[in-house]
């Protein structure tokens, strides 16, 4: 049975996080540079089989994209190229960070941890 990656796409660094084989839980695979994204992604695909990538698509509250859609467009045509074979999704990730950041207070997590916006991404991935 095949996972699902889902991307919180960033321009510096990514979040990434994976389903298990049967598609009930996703976890955080951490988060990765921006620059190494494609590449990552290529390996993890050649060591895990993935049958769909769904990368966060942001939007204004109207609805209307957000200015850093201009650098992910790019990523997903290059990535599309890449494997064609892969299906690839945009999902609206609408208040990812928001939520994430609620699950990290509900988690008891310290204040000087939940400022690591690595962590953040990855779970904001995680929702996506």
């Amino acid at each position: 049975m095949a996972r699902i990656l889902g991307i919180d796409y960033g321009r510096k660094r990514c979040g990434v996080a994976v389903t298990d084989p049967l598609k009930i839980i996703a976890s955080a695979l951490g988060t990765v540079p921006t620059r190494t994204l494609l590449s990552y992604i290529s390996d993890y695909i050649a060591r895990e089989e993935v049958e769909l990538i769904v990368i966060g698509e942001p939007s204004q509250l109207n609805g209307q994209p957000s200015e850093s859609m201009r650098y992910i467009k790019p990523f997903v045509e290059q990535l599309r190229q890449k494997l064609p074979q892969m299906p690839v999704v945009m999902y609206d990730e609408r208040f990812t960070s928001t939520i994430a950041h609620r699950a990290m207070i509900d988690g008891g997590m310290k204040k000087s941890d939940r400022k690591d916006k690595s962590r953040v991404d990855s779970i904001a991935a995680t929702i996506i």
